[in-house]
């Protein structure tokens, strides 16, 4: 009887080991991912009516032509709409045959990206010069 008893209390202090170290392992888990949750409860709600849904436009002129395209756009296409006529060779941007002049930076056309517009008042008017 002795032995059943002994082998009992060893299985149950064994679970309770077992429960305890379970428990103290949640409890961290849960401290450690609340660490990484922001929980500001004081920002303010975002009005979806009142949030700007204007789009980054780029104004790009060539020869008295201006057109606006959204930034990020292919350069090359931007180009065509505009009338400029790069030369293009590898049309991979490894010659470097089509390289033009976007308000003073030097883009390959073939695979540039129409730039995000300039922070300049007098440069969003006018348009970023395409040469």
């Amino acid at each position: 009887k002795n032995n059943i008893r002994n082998n009992a209390s060893s299985d149950l202090e064994s679970k309770m080991k077992t429960f305890f170290f379970l428990a103290s392992l949640a409890t961290m888990a849960t401290m450690a991912t609340s660490a990484f949750v922001s929980s500001n409860i004081h920002a303010p709600m975002m009005n979806p009516a009142t949030s700007s849904t204007k789009l980054d436009m780029t104004n790009l002129a060539y020869n008295g032509k201006k057109q606006n395209f959204k930034a990020g756009t292919k350069l090359s296409a931007a180009c065509a709409k505009l009338g400029v006529k790069p030369r293009y060779s590898c049309k991979k941007g490894d010659c470097g045959s089509c390289t033009i002049s976007v308000g003073g930076q030097r883009v390959k056309a073939c695979v540039g990206k129409v730039p995000p517009e300039p922070r300049l008042k007098s440069l969003q008017e006018k348009g970023l010069e395409i040469k």
